[in-house]
Parts: C-alpha cells; sequence; structure tokens
C-alpha cells in the first residue's frame, strides 16, 4: 500500500469478505493474543481501529468502550457482534487522525494491526491523537507486524507481503516502536508475542 492509497475505500471494497478472508490468521495466530491488549485495563477505553469488532469478546467486563472506525461497512459487522459484549460499548464513524474526543478523555486506548495499515503521514497523526486523548498516567497497548526475528520468517514475510498488501493494505515488516516517540508517546513495554507481531505498551510523553 503506497502514501497514496486510500484505506477507506479498500476496506468499504474488501468489508463484507473480511472476516472469511481473514479467518486463518484470527484462529491460528491473533485470537490467542488480543486478550493481552486488555489485560488489567478498566474504565473508559478507545479501540482504536475496531474493524468488524475482533476485540469485542475481550473487552474487560464493566468497562466503558468506544470503538472507532473509518469505515461504515466494518462497524455494521462489529455492531452485530457488540451485542454480545460484557462491556458497555459505542461504535462511532471517525478517523484516527481527527478523534472527536477531549483530551485525557480515556483511561487507555489499544489498537490491534491498524497502524501497518496507514500512510506514514496518518500514522504520526493518529498516533499523536492517541496521546492527545489518553490521560497522562492512562496507557497505550498496540499489537502490531514488526520485522520478523529469524531468517526463515523474514523470507515467509516477504512472499506474503504482496496478498497482504491487496488484501489488507499492510506492511508487515515496519517497525512503528521509533515513530513513538515522534508522536508524543514514551514506549514502556515491548515485546514479541509471535515471531512477526509485537505488543507495544506506551503513555502519554510528559
Amino acid at each position: 500500500m503506497t502514501d497514496g492509497d486510500d484505506p477507506l475505500d479498500k476496506y468499504e471494497r474488501i468489508a463484507r469478505f473480511y472476516d472469511f478472508v481473514d479467518l486463518p490468521f484470527e484462529y491460528l495466530r491473533y485470537r490467542s493474543i488480543r486478550p493481552l491488549l486488555f489485560r488489567d485495563l478498566n474504565g473508559r477505553l478507545l479501540d482504536a481501529g475496531v474493524g468488524t469488532g475482533r476485540n469485542l469478546a475481550f473487552y474487560p467486563r464493566g468497562s466503558e468502550v468506544f470503538g472507532v472506525d473509518l469505515s461504515p461497512a466494518m462497524l455494521k459487522h462489529a455492531a452485530r457482534r457488540s451485542k454480545n459484549s460484557g462491556a458497555s460499548v459505542h461504535l462511532l464513524e471517525m478517523d484516527l487522525t481527527r478523534l472527536a474526543f477531549a483530551d485525557d478523555f480515556f483511561d487507555a486506548a489499544v489498537a490491534s494491526f491498524v497502524f501497518c495499515t496507514m500512510p506514514a503521514k496518518a500514522r504520526t497523526a493518529a498516533l499523536r491523537e492517541l496521546a492527545r486523548v489518553v490521560r497522562p498516567d492512562g496507557r497505550v497497548r498496540l499489537l502490531e507486524y514488526a520485522p520478523a526475528q529469524t531468517t526463515f520468517r523474514r523470507a515467509v514475510a516477504r512472499v506474503w507481503q504482496p496478498w497482504a498488501r491487496w488484501a489488507f493494505g499492510a506492511k508487515l515488516q515496519h517497525d512503528i516502536e521509533p515513530e513513538l516517540a515522534e508522536a508524543s508517546l514514551e514506549v514502556i513495554s515491548s515485546c514479541y508475542v509471535s515471531s512477526s507481531i509485537k505488543l507495544i505498551g506506551a503513555k502519554p510523553a510528559t
């Protein structure tokens, strides 16, 4: 995906097929690590780039979660999943680069495989928005593809990259961590949760 591509157009087109296309990745890889996003979180939470609502099953019970996405078609799928959530869920059509929330509105924000699909300028703007809307003592957690740990996995990623770009607009070997500091976010934890996926914890820089 190049910086000139329109992510909204892509996701509006593939929304009806997204869960089917993503199914092998979801059940072989993603589903076991999604709960890590929400470990020890509660209160008012932001799910940035909620998509079809794959995170909904893991929202902390009793929390209030705002799931935002740019794609109305993706949000329709998330709305069906929200009926079974133990959290109070609000689904909103919104651009991550221009969030309509007050400063320090959230106790924490999460995003799963969102920034690897965004053009560079949009990534920076969206990260800055997360830093703005999360309380100074709050947390930002990201699940993101990162450069694979082994030569073999890097080779596999190169093979899959054209398909991932076509299907999801995703970059599989992008390291987002250096960009967090530029967006007023301080990395406080970072670990691989699979050979090519990182769980990154950050907080608004003071």
